[in-house]
């Protein structure tokens, strides 16, 4: 097998001219990359089914993040510690989600109420946790919208 189908077979390649061309395509404002694929049972479920390059969703309400999926962690004012990142994961692959139109814009309010028990499950102070999630009930709704996918840019 030539590199050009190894690596166009595990999802690198588009296409292959993208390939061979001193152009590339990407996406910013990430920070984290997950290194394992992480599974949680959605407590409010969202009675749909997806499987994509991202993530897959059953039925039931199980969620799987998976292996590689970037995400950029805490948002606004405020600094990225261990009691926030499995919190911030889940909560922008559910927003992702949203944006992509698997979930319908109203599983926000699952979402965060998911983030803020996310927060207190891995210690994160009371009202820390607090301030964060009136944050994102009050300033997160437009990142829910399909309309802020992340632009595409291309380079050189």
């Amino acid at each position: 097998m030539s590199i050009n189908n190894l690596i166009g077979s595990i999802g690198c390649l588009p296409e292959e001219e993208d390939f061979m061309s001193n152009k590339i395509r990407y996406r910013d404002g990430y920070k984290h990359q997950l290194a394992d694929a992480y599974k949680i049972k959605l407590k409010s479920n969202p009675v749909t089914q997806y499987n994509g390059e991202w993530f897959d969703l059953d039925i039931n309400g199980m969620l799987t993040i998976k292996r590689n999926y970037c995400w950029d962690g805490a948002s606004g004012p405020t600094w990225d510690t261990k009691n926030c990142k499995r919190g911030s994961l889940v909560h922008d692959a559910l927003y992702q989600l949203m944006r992509m139109e698997v979930l319908p814009k109203s599983y926000r309010k699952h979402a965060d109420k998911l983030f803020y028990d996310i927060l207190r499950e891995d210690g994160m102070w009371y009202i820390r946790a607090k301030l964060w999630y009136r944050s994102v009930r009050l300033g997160a709704g437009s990142s829910a919208d399909p309309k802020s996918l992340k632009k595409i840019y291309v380079a050189p």
